[in-house]
């Protein structure tokens, strides 16, 4: 990074007349905190079983992170990521009025298979985590976790978290890993040496929609913070950590997104957000314009008229045969294709033709709305994709994705907190955001992911005011 020739992040917040909220932080949890707290909530046994507990990739042969946290002349970054009061105490120097804070030691713990040392941990880290953020409310906001392995468990959790502990924010697990049923069945200790991942939504386990309706009624959007290394989702390196990272949370979101979008999520659940962190928002937009590509030559009336098997002009194929086909691509050599070849129409147990039923789908603006209104996109300040999200001339009816700036402090790769607010500027510098663009990406958005399901949430910070006269001009002009 570096902020030579350019405004510092003091400088950046000064030139601007709006606030700069942060939408994904992160604190640096002591595991010796957590065991305090396992102890408390489940006893001394339980914490010794927790303490020993093996990591959830311990058996895959992928390079996991290493040298992850801040250290050498950025150790006092470690100590403010670590600090929730010290961390309250730096954000004037980083340039950031309000910061939305997300768990780390949440990343491993949600991939626990062990039923009672997942909920156990999620418990003991949630109740930590309102212990630590008690008195920095104003301007330092937490998530609680939430776990995903069954809907029970998520259940019980949210509402211990929001209504118990007073999280208005929250990060699920978006995927469940297990061993490979038919292997668990037939050789059950060889089990936690494979992996199959589910998603929550479309082909799950189980029937989420309790989930989501819980989060409505609690006014808690969805939070998604997981990373596709280690998993079934995608090839890893055993040895090269970088390899793995690169496009792992965007892979991750990717996979819920589609799965939550494909699924009907949205359309049976309006007023539901959805936030997908630190994978930035490229991928968002190939998959959005991708959509209306699909729609167009996969909607059922489309396929019905053009696709079906059962219309094929075999007359019509015979007679090109005939006619160039030299006796080697016979009329019936072509006419076969149809009864072997999945392409050609063969059709294996029930097939739903209509892929996009549960998204209701009429017409294409139906895909704008269920997916430009409810997803928002967590981006780095160094991307260099994060300006896209607001190019009109590349996206389906000229949307902009709700991409929004997290700063991802308190990991490796924020090498200094206050160059964060300076390298998401220096779009603006050169001329690829607006001024507008760059109040969306720093406060209009992260703002209203989080108002538009809940316009109390910040309500004491110290934002509080310009939210409310934001929430104000949104309704005027709707």
């Amino acid at each position: 990074m570096g902020n030579v020739n350019r405004l510092d992040a003091a400088g950046v917040r000064s030139k601007v007349s709006h606030p700069i909220v942060d939408g994904d932080g992160h604190i640096l949890e002591a595991r010796l905190t957590i065991l305090d707290y396992v102890k408390k909530i489940a006893g001394p046994e339980v914490a010794l079983r927790y303490e020993n507990m093996e990591s959830p990739w311990k058996h895959q042969d992928v390079r996991q992170i290493f040298w992850g946290m801040p250290s050498g002349p950025h150790s006092l970054d470690r100590a403010t990521a670590m600090l929730p009061k010290l961390y309250r105490e730096r954000l004037d120097e980083a340039g950031i009025d309000v910061g939305i804070v997300y768990s780390t030691a949440c990343l491993p713990l949600m991939h626990v298979r062990d039923d009672e040392m997942r909920q156990v941990g999620h418990r003991a880290l949630n109740t930590m985590l309102a212990d630590i953020f008690s008195e920095v409310g104003d301007r330092l906001i937490p998530n609680c976790v939430i776990p995903m392995f069954s809907p029970e468990e998520a259940l019980a959790e949210l509402d211990y978290a929001v209504g118990e502990l007073g999280f208005k924010a929250a990060t699920f697990g978006t995927e469940v890993r297990l061993p490979v049923p038919e292997i668990e069945k037939q050789a059950p200790e060889l089990g936690k040496y494979t992996e199959r991942v589910y998603p929550v939504a479309l082909d799950a386990l189980h029937d989420y929609d309790p989930v989501w309706q819980r989060c409505i009624d609690l006014k808690v959007p969805v939070g998604c913070h997981t990373a596709a290394r280690g998993g079934g989702s995608r090839h890893s390196s055993p040895s090269n950590f970088v390899f793995n990272h690169l496009g792992g949370f965007s892979t991750a979101g990717d996979f819920f997104c589609r799965a939550i979008f494909m699924d009907g999520v949205t359309r049976r659940f309006p007023g539901l957000n959805f936030a997908f962190l630190e994978g930035g928002v490229g991928w968002a937009v190939q998959l959005y314009n991708d959509l209306f590509e699909h729609w167009e030559k996969r909607n059922l009336d489309f396929m019905t008229k053009n696709l079906d098997p059962a219309k094929l002009d075999g007359d019509l194929i015979r007679e090109m045969a005939d006619k160039y086909g030299g006796g080697i691509l016979t009329g019936d050599a072509l006419m076969g294709e149809r009864a072997t070849n999945p392409m050609g129409g063969i059709v294996k147990g029930d097939v739903e033709l209509d892929e996009f039923r549960r998204c209701e789908i009429s017409k294409k603006e139906d895909i704008r709305d269920l997916f430009v209104e409810p997803f928002y996109f967590g981006c780095e300040a160094d991307d260099a994709m994060n300006t896209i999200a607001f190019n009109t001339k590349i996206n389906h009816y000229g949307a902009k994705l709700k991409a929004f700036f997290g700063s991802d402090i308190g990991h490796w790769d924020v090498e200094d907190i206050r160059d964060c607010v300076p390298d998401a500027y220096k779009n603006v510098e050169k001329e690829l955001f607006t001024d507008q663009d760059f109040e969306d990406f720093m406060f209009t958005n992260p703002v209203s992911l989080y108002t538009k399901q809940n316009p109390d949430f910040f309500k004491g910070t110290i934002v509080e005011d310009r939210v409310n006269r934001l929430l104000v001009e949104t309704t005027q002009a709707a």
